[in-house]
C-alpha cells in the first residue's frame, strides 16, 4: 500500500483524494554522473514514477485523454534519457517531476531514480523526490480563456 502522498496537519482540510498513475522499473541507459568514469559511456538507470491526479475523469468516461497516458510518459522518459545533459540524479529526478507536472498535468509526483550496482558491495544507489504542482490561479485561466475566445473569433492578441 502506498503512503498518503499529501499528509496534512490535523487542523487542515482533508485534501482531495488522488488517483495514482505509475510506472515502476523503467530501465534505460544514459550518460550521467560526476566521476570521469561515468562521463564517457552510458550506464543503466531504473526509474519509478507515481503521478497523482484528483479523481481522473477517465473513471467515468473510460477515455485515455481524460487521464495521464503512461505509454506517453514512458516514451517521454526514454526521450529524456537520450537528450538530457545533467550530471546529478537529483537534477534528473527534478526534470522528470517537472515533465509530469508541466507536460502531463500531474498534481503530485514521486520520482525515484536508481543506479543499480553502482558499487560492487551495494545493490543500488539513487534518489527519491516528491513534488506538488503549484496552485493554479484562476486569473491565468480566465486570461487564457479570453485569449482563446479572441482567437476563436478571428482576432489574435497583439495582431493588426
Amino acid at each position: 500500500m502506498l503512503p498518503n502522498p499529501r499528509p496534512t496537519p490535523s487542523n487542515a482540510a482533508e485534501p482531495a483524494p488522488l488517483d495514482l498513475i505509475f510506472i515502476e522499473g523503467l530501465t534505460g541507459q544514459t550518460v550521467i554522473g560526476i566521476h570521469d568514469s561515468e562521463l564517457h559511456r552510458p550506464q543503466p538507470l531504473v526509474i519509478d514514477v507515481h503521478a497523482g491526479v484528483p479523481h481522473a475523469r477517465a473513471c467515468e468516461t473510460d477515455r485515455i485523454v481524460d487521464t495521464i497516458d503512461y505509454g506517453e510518459v514512458r516514451a517521454r522518459l526514454h526521450r529524456l534519457l537520450v537528450e538530457h545533459r545533467l550530471q546529478l540524479l537529483e537534477a534528473f529526478a527534478e526534470a522528470i517531476a517537472d515533465i509530469l507536472i508541466g507536460e502531463f498535468g500531474a498534481h503530485w509526483v514521486r520520482v525515484k531514480v536508481v543506479k543499480p550496482q553502482k558499487f560492487d558491495d551495494v545493490q543500488a544507489v539513487g534518489v527519491q523526490i516528491e513534488r506538488t504542482a503549484p496552485p493554479r490561479s484562476d486569473a491565468g485561466a480566465s486570461r487564457g480563456a479570453a485569449v482563446l475566445q479572441l482567437i476563436g473569433s478571428g482576432m489574435v492578441p497583439g495582431g493588426r
